[in-house]
């Protein structure tokens, strides 16, 4: 199960998400990283554990402010092996083309954003396109038809539970289940709500393809020892 860290940037800094609530988000306090440029955040995080996929949210780009292509660009430079996965607000597959510039980045496509399940088709058609299913407490936030027609969801989905992310509640297992049941053969990660090893074993045994960390790696509740135990469990299995 792939393990993938969160950097969430607004104004050229790294934030720390709380349920969804982005008036809420303030500068990054870590047990990891002193660092809130996103390139220093990125670096830490590498440091820390050998991860192979970045999961950035450009919460600028998402609430139409400007984006932040320049500091997510500088990561890529510095990390060209890690894999990006970037959620910058798309409401229109037409805006895919200008993301659309390093090797190793990928595009998230958030429900909360697109404007139409047409938008979904047309970025479907570049085969790079990973869609965010996006809910808040039990509301789903986005197109319902987004929800409702997962025979043309991508290859990978998310199952965003924001009202969970930097909670301390636990994941939704409930909710995650229920988009795995409905995904086919299709890898399906969970986000929001990972504190400790156990979760992520909760997760894996739930049939969840991987899952987006932030909170449980910034306050210690997952070491890089925990994390090696997992993947090495993991492989083993």
């Amino acid at each position: 199960m792939r393990i993938i860290p969160v950097i969430d940037i607004r104004n050229g800094a790294v934030v720390r998400a709380v349920a969804g609530r982005r008036a809420d988000y303030r500068p990054l306090v870590s047990r990891l990283t002193a660092a809130v440029t996103p390139v220093e955040t990125a670096r830490d995080l590498m440091a820390f554990y050998p991860f192979d996929t970045l999961y950035i949210a450009d919460l600028d780009a998402i609430e139409g402010r400007g984006d932040n292509r320049s500091a997510i660009r500088a990561i890529g430079a510095c990390f060209p092996d890690l894999e990006l996965w970037v959620d910058p607000g798309l409401r229109y597959a037409a805006e895919a083309s200008r993301w659309r510039d390093q090797r190793k980045l990928r595009l998230v496509a958030g429900s909360e954003s697109l404007a139409s399940m047409d938008e979904l088709r047309a970025l479907n058609a570049s085969d790079d396109c990973i869609l965010s299913l996006d809910f808040q407490d039990a509301n789903f936030l986005g197109d319902p038809a987004l929800l409702e027609t997962s025979a043309l969801w991508p290859s990978r989905v998310i199952a965003m539970t924001l009202a969970r992310v930097g909670g301390g509640a636990g994941p939704d297992i409930v909710q995650l289940s229920e988009i795995i049941a409905c995904a086919g053969a299709r890898d399906v990660y969970g986000a929001g709500g990972v504190r400790t090893t156990a979760d992520l074993v909760t997760l894996k045994a739930a049939g969840a393809a991987g899952v987006l960390v932030s909170s449980a790696l910034h306050d210690g509740g997952l070491t890089a020892e925990a994390l090696a135990a997992f993947e090495g469990r993991d492989d083993k299995q």
